[in-house]
């Protein structure tokens, strides 16, 4: 939604759209290749509107009725009582005033409690006391936390008051950039890393400070999340659950103001956000704690009498449609919403859930259709207590949220209807149409097969994950996977496989299984074979039936991960939790989407034979298809053609097909952690890094942990060279390295990653970033592992052409979006010695040979200088070695003369300047304008206050950037 505030909506395919105030962070969810669905939450100038639910990590579907889930519990669950049955509850309790429940399973590092309580209007809530970070400090705030938020206030008032929007939060990347993304999405975020590498880790450092500053300070948060969904859409008004969604917040009768919430919010460092999936609406908000009560009985009045004026529909209706314009260009949106139009007719998914002007204001009006009148009744049929699931969080004692909650939000109504169902439209994609082959035209330079099953429900099935476990083998990348025999082939470059836990993918009448595999241009045209590994795959694990060895690795993996897990923002954390409230039972509300339970080899069978060829549905996308497709989706435009598959495949496919000799299961990994002890001191405590080793050839920083006391620890380390900025080629070529090295570490360094060793390599402006972080016992082995192939590097032509192709591809994606354009034309003209997009597309398409690839290597590791940073668990001795390891293993020679690792910036002229650029995609209708206010060298007082601009611009509707150079710049980018 477009409202001012942090918001969602929902695309067509039941995703949610995240998006902030500002446009400046979309949570972007992919499909591991472990099958995993994660946040990644990089900032971007736009939103990248394909959604995704939520941070969940395993296979669950949409909301059943609470009571088959156990929620419903009857005399032996928990219902808020006041008076004299509080006391009784506290006896069973103990007399500890902040006592939680011990049927919830939580993590061992996690320090919350929890309660579950059930209001007399049938509304279930989830009580969070987050008592931790105040150092056993209860109740009201401290005088010295009342004197900072006077002080915090008396800053916001500063502002203009007038403005009543909410302050867009910056969302955190906790994954720092390591990130594996879906198909359709993943290049994006590659994009945008070829622009200003150093600034992006500088925003993305700035980012997770803020989080951090969110998490760990006075923020409290609440979602509420009402169990309907777009499913629940009426025939004749598309979009009316989204649209809803908007409208309640258009003020309440107790608070009538129209952005009355969002000015609250906004004042007291706040942000909201909503969002509508097929069978689930979602709403949350965060604030300062001292606000926290306040805020809930703003919030409550939403879902108690929401006013929904009939003078805000026009407004709001063309916000809805903004988001549907915006939506347009996204190719994951347009296939999903293809994919959702072959649903057998009347089952819902053939709905259009995004609703625009035409849905829901013209065509109504032609009809006679009152919106504002159908509005309220969806609200008075569907937003019912007891279709509500409730989560609070804030450094409070659970016993004061309980009282908070019971007063508030007992006041919902409860309409007594029986929840709607869905759960009886099963198969709906048993039809002639699904099982074809599906050409499509994509909007970016693309190749990509798409195979996707639709099965039954996998909802009670959470506690095996069976989706998990066939798609952590389908995703593997080491040796004896699909993605290892078709990158050797050059014809894959990425393989995302699994369900993604989204409304679109999962819901009370099917449950998907899609295995996504990037092409490069020689696998396009050998499309079939690459199905054809597929299917040989999956009849090989068919045919050894599941393994106990493979599920309890994955077992101790997502044990070990939940053990050690981090704390989370609470907004995002909230969210999360009431939706799984919605899924699961009490005992499993934290654990339900993340845990593996039991080992049920019949049931991981059943889901496994049922993903056969012949129920196969095969969209493949290609520029290549263009004049091709004779058809058009009805609501996104997508250009398509229907056909059947060729009837020699076919035929193969029906037959006993003989299996690939190179396709195996995955040997044991080595990478998993068993050893978890935290490392004593072997130096000082020091509170930031400081340089234990400068050489000629390169330095160390190092930081020893002792905050967190997990056993991880963060490597990164820097390998600087002048030599990449000579010329434009230079710069491609050390781009076409990178990208070579990453794809020579994908087989070998997979089960690492698996094992949450993660790792990134970026090629930076000035020089190779490595970095490395998990758990600290087995990393080492992971550091070498990427030193080793850095310096046996070499390249096959086969594979040298593939990177370059698709390098090309990369580049110009960059280039036909606006918001990058812009980008690299505003550095382009600050910054010297800088090379734009168009000269490195030039260099790229004038030709380089593998010849000139493997002598600009061996010149870029002749000559380096090498800044390294070790912290976590870990010692100072153990972090000499991984500097010693690089200086050894690469023999380089130190760099002739220092040199910055920042360009320097051009000092603009007085007076206004502007420059117009035409944007190169012509069936984009979006647009970027971008304000850049330059203030030459400053002191340090003046550059603090400069971001206190920044903060104060990120609180508007403005998306807003402090860039540290020389000449400091603010860019002032509008969100949409």
């Amino acid at each position: 939604m477009l409202r001012r505030v942090t918001v969602a909506a929902v695309c067509a395919t039941g995703r949610k759209l995240w998006f902030e105030a500002g446009g400046e962070s979309a949570a972007l969810w992919r499909i591991r290749a472990r099958g995993r669905c994660e946040d990644s939450a990089a900032a971007r100038p736009f939103p990248t509107l394909t959604m995704p639910g939520r941070n969940k990590a395993k296979s669950t579907c949409s909301c059943p009725d609470l009571q088959s889930n156990g929620q419903d519990l009857g005399e032996s669950g928990r219902v808020a009582r006041l008076g004299a049955d509080e006391s009784e509850e506290e006896g069973r309790r103990g007399s500890v005033s902040n006592a939680g429940d011990p049927e919830i399973v939580k993590s061992p590092s996690d320090p919350k409690q929890y309660r579950y309580i059930k209001l007399r209007n049938g509304l279930q809530a989830l009580l969070i006391s987050d008592l931790s970070n105040m150092e056993g400090k209860t109740g009201d705030a401290t005088d010295d936390e009342e004197d900072d938020e006077e002080e915090e206030e008396e800053e916001d008032d500063d502002d203009d008051d007038d403005d009543e929007d909410s302050g867009a939060e910056i969302e955190d990347d906790d994954e720092e950039g390591f990130d594996d993304e879906d198909e359709f999405d993943d290049e994006d975020e590659h994009d945008d890393e070829d622009l200003d590498t150093e600034d992006n880790e500088l925003e993305e450092l700035e980012e997770r400070a803020e989080a951090r500053k969110k998490t760990t300070e006075k923020q409290s948060a609440a979602a509420l999340c009402v169990g309907v969904g777009s499913f629940a859409d009426p025939d004749d008004l598309p979009g009316l659950a989204h649209f809803l969604e908007h409208m309640v917040f258009m003020g309440s009768l107790k608070y009538p103001d129209e952005n009355g919430f969002d000015a609250f919010l906004k004042k007291h460092g706040g942000s909201d956000n909503a969002s509508t999936d097929c069978e689930r609406t979602v709403f949350q908000f965060d604030v300062q704690r001292k606000y926290f009560k306040e805020a809930l009985d703003r919030w409550a009045q939403f879902f108690i009498h929401p006013l929904m004026i009939r003078d805000a529909i026009d407004r709001e209706v063309e916000a809805v449609d903004s988001e549907y314009q915006l939506a347009r260009p996204s190719d994951a949106n347009r296939k999903e919403m293809l994919f959702g139009s072959l649903a057998r007719p009347g089952h819902p998914m053939g709905k259009f859930f995004w609703g625009n002007a035409e849905t829901l204001k013209h065509e109504p009006k032609r009809n006679n259709i009152d919106t504002h009148a159908r509005l309220r009744e969806f609200w008075m049929r569907y937003y019912s207590a007891h279709y509500m699931t409730l989560v609070v969080q804030s450094k409070e004692t659970l016993d004061t949220l309980e009282k908070w909650v019971t007063e508030i939000f007992s006041q919902i109504p409860n309409n007594g209807l029986p929840k709607p169902n869905f759960g009886h439209l099963t198969d709906p994609f048993d039809t002639p149409a699904f099982n074809k082959l599906y050409r499509v035209v994509p909007i970016r330079k693309i190749h990509a097969l798409t195979i996707t099953w639709a099965l039954p429900p996998q909802q009670q099935h959470y506690r095996v994950k069976p989706l998990h476990y066939i798609s952590w083998l389908v995703g593997h990348e080491g040796k004896g996977s699909i993605l290892s025999y078709l990158r050797k082939k050059c014809w894959a470059l990425a393989l995302f496989g699994g369900n993604g836990e989204t409304g679109f993918e999962q819901n009370s009448t099917y449950s998907v299984f899609s295995i996504s595999i990037t092409l490069t241009d020689e696998g396009y045209e050998h499309f079939y074979e690459v199905a054809h590994t597929v299917f040989q795959y999956l009849k090989m694990l068919q045919k050894l039936g599941p393994e106990k060895r493979i599920f309890e690795e994955i077992q101790k993996i997502e044990d070990n991960e939940f053990h050690y897990q981090e704390q989370t923002d609470p907004v995002e954390y909230v969210e999360n939790m009431c939706e799984n409230m919605q899924l699961y039972p009490l005992q499993d509300f934290l654990t339900g989407d993340q845990l593996l339970f039991e080992y049920k080899p019949e049931v991981i069978a059943e889901a496994l034979n049922q993903l056969l060829p012949q129920k196969a549905n095969l969209v493949l996308l290609s520029g290549a298809n263009e004049g091709k497709c004779d058809l058009k989706e009805k609501w996104f435009g997508t250009q398509y053609s229907m056909e059947d598959v060729e009837n020699s495949w076919a035929d193969l496919w029906k037959s006993n097909f003989e299996l690939n000799p190179d396709l195996h299961l995955p040997a044991e990994n080595k990478y998993i952690a068993t050893d978890f002890m935290l490392k004593a001191f072997d130096c000082p405590e020091t509170e930031y890094p400081v340089k234990i080793v400068n050489t000629l050839q390169g330095c160390l920083w190092y930081k020893k942990d002792n905050k967190f006391k997990i056993p991880k620890a963060y490597i990164r380390f820097h390998l600087i060279s002048p030599l990449i900025q000579k010329s434009a080629a230079n710069v491609v070529l050390f781009d076409i390295f990178v990208n070579i090295l990453t794809h020579n570490l994908a087989e070998p360094a997979y089960e690492a990653d698996v094992a949450q060793l993660e790792y990134k390599l970026v090629a930076g402006e000035h020089g190779l970033i490595i970095r490395v972080k998990g758990f600290n016992h087995k990393l080492p082995l992971l550091f070498q592992l990427i030193i080793d192939y850095l310096a046996e590097f070499s390249s096959t032509p086969a594979v040298f052409t593939m990177i370059t192709e698709q390098l090309k591809k990369t580049y110009f994606n960059i280039l036909i979006k606006p918001e990058t354009l812009a980008k690299d034309v505003r550095l382009l003209i600050l910054e010297y010695a800088r090379w734009s997009m168009i000269d490195k597309y030039r260099a790229l398409m004038d030709g380089l040979s593998l010849e000139s690839l493997l002598s600009f290597v061996k010149e870029f590791k002749s000559q380096l200088f090498v800044e390294g940073l070790v912290q976590g668990n870990v010692t100072s001795t153990e972090s000499v070695d991984f500097l010693k390891y690089v200086v050894d293993k690469l023999n380089f020679m130190p760099l002739e003369q220092e040199m910055p690792v920042q360009f320097q910036v051009v000092e603009l002229p007085s007076g206004h300047h502007l420059c117009k650029v035409r944007a190169l995609n012509k069936g984009d209708a979006n647009s970027e304008v971008t304000v850049y206010y330059q203030s030459g060298t400053r002191s340090l007082k003046e550059y603090t206050l400069m971001e206190l601009l920044v903060v104060s611009c990120n609180k508007g509707e403005l998306r807003c950037s402090g860039a540290l150079d020389p000449l400091r710049g603010l860019a002032f980018m509008p969100g949409s």
